[in-house]
């Protein structure tokens, strides 16, 4: 990490079929080796399964609505502190929530083997969306964590 100044923070172009920059963050959280084409084929396929399944408007509502409910609000930082090392609750910042959630998202439907990665992905958005799943139990975990280590929270820095 540079000493000198700051990095400058760069804003995602919005995607051409929603215009979201929310959907470009969550292509690019899913393209692999620069293959941007591949990764929109999976995210376009993945919002018409879900809002087929799920009867309703607009994806990137949908897609709002899962991020809501997979957010972490809190999460623990190591802090060595003399010897010891000590798992300090910090709140997180609204970029690294999205991204956090984003991530999470995307390896749960990484980690469902057997079907297609549209298929994964629209049922893991769905999941999140109905506060069910994988990554809203992360996150329920996440904040277990912070709350369990409350005590060390005047470590933060």
């Amino acid at each position: 990490m540079s000493r000198r100044r700051k990095a400058t923070h760069r804003t995602a172009t919005p995607d051409a079929r929603y215009n979201s920059a929310l959907v470009t963050h969550l292509i690019n959280v899913i393209m692999k080796s620069g293959k941007k084409t591949i990764a929109e084929r999976i995210v376009y396929g993945a919002f018409e399964r879900m809002s087929e399944k799920l009867q309703k408007g607009d994806p990137v509502d949908l897609l709002m609505g899962a991020l809501e409910n997979a957010r972490p609000k809190l999460e623990v930082k190591s802090r060595r502190v003399g010897g010891a090392t000590y798992q300090v609750p910090v709140e997180v910042s609204f970029e690294r929530q999205e991204s956090l959630a984003l991530r999470w998202i995307v390896l749960a439907a990484g980690n469902r083997k057997g079907i297609a990665m549209r298929e994964a992905l629209s049922a893991e958005l769905i999941d999140a969306y109905n506060n069910t799943g994988s990554v809203v139990k992360k996150k329920e975990d996440t904040h277990k964590m912070a709350q369990a280590n409350r005590a060390f929270a005047h470590l933060r820095w």
